[in-house]
């Protein structure tokens, strides 16, 4: 479960947003009679997937074939993956409501230079997102456990698959959703996992003794804190919950966690806009 559950919500928030784009994009071509345009837009963002995953694989490879410098790789890594889900959480919260009005405007502008313009369009705007998965997902793979093989991936998938079935009612407007509510609890609990990739990433420089206190134990519960149990796979899984963490592992997790979680958390001074409306060919809405 440990090597599940972050990776699908990775999965599951990464893959709606995505979804939400793609979404958003082919709305806006259908209500504008421009269906001849579809193809372009699915080319670009099929592009931008296999790119994607391509990266994950070469990220991987890479990783893999680091050998004695594997510890200093997945430390780095995992520093800019928290970095990239941090900077993704304050993206979409700042954005959330303009999102339909910036993409629809860019698609204006490519549909008028072309099919070549609208494939680049449709391609930057799942790009990001794709990239940003694979990164994270390899670190967040990692710090659930290198050795959990396929479960991680499994996860991934299985938020992949959730989001675009969520995605495909949502823009059938067989089903509604406070968007608005979803992503601020998902990005709570991607707060809390890349905490845990933080404390990862610091105990992988330990490892490469490029932080000290390898064995300077802020507490130990090895002698009744049963690590293989259900309970502690969850708390592992999200929270990166272990049994003897060091000093400078309790300091990175609560360094980040304790500051980026309340300001997440903190209500914003602007005054709440009106909540935004994606067409859709039902002519009912999705509210964001």
């Amino acid at each position: 479960m440990n090597a599940i559950l972050p990776n699908y919500l990775i999965g599951l928030r990464e893959g709606l947003e995505c979804t939400l784009v793609v979404s958003i994009l082919i709305a806006y071509l259908v209500k504008a009679n421009r269906r001849d345009q579809l193809l372009p837009v699915w080319t670009g963002v099929g592009v931008a997937l296999a790119l994607s995953v391509g990266a994950g694989v070469l990220l991987t490879w890479t990783m893999a074939a680091m050998g004695e410098y594997q510890p200093h790789f997945e430390g780095v890594t995992s520093y800019v993956a928290v970095g990239f889900v941090t900077w993704m959480i304050f993206w979409m919260r700042r954005t959330a409501r303009s999102i339909k009005g910036e993409l629809t405007g860019k698609l204006d502008e490519a549909l008028q230079l072309g099919r070549f313009a609208v494939v680049a369009m449709a391609f930057m705007a799942i790009i990001r997102e794709g990239l940003e998965t694979s990164l994270i997902y390899i670190s967040a793979a990692q710090s659930t456990g290198g050795d959990a093989g396929a479960l991680p991936l499994l996860g991934l998938c299985g938020g992949g698959v959730t989001s675009v079935l969520l995605g495909i009612g949502l823009y059938r407007a067989a089903l509604r959703i406070n968007l608005a509510k979803f992503f601020k609890w998902t990005g709570v609990l991607l707060v809390l996992v890349a905490a845990g990739i933080f404390k990862y990433g610091t105990a992988e420089l330990q490892t490469a003794h490029l932080i000290g206190w390898q064995h300077v134990y802020a507490y130990d519960i090895t002698g009744w804190y049963d690590e293989s149990s259900w309970y502690a796979s969850l708390l592992a899984g999200l929270f990166n919950f272990t049994a003897k963490p060091t000093v400078p592992q309790i300091v990175a997790y609560l360094g980040y966690l304790i500051p980026v979680l309340t300001y997440f958390l903190w209500p914003q001074s602007k005054p709440a806009a009106k909540p935004v409306t994606v067409s859709t060919p039902s002519n009912e809405g999705v509210t964001q």
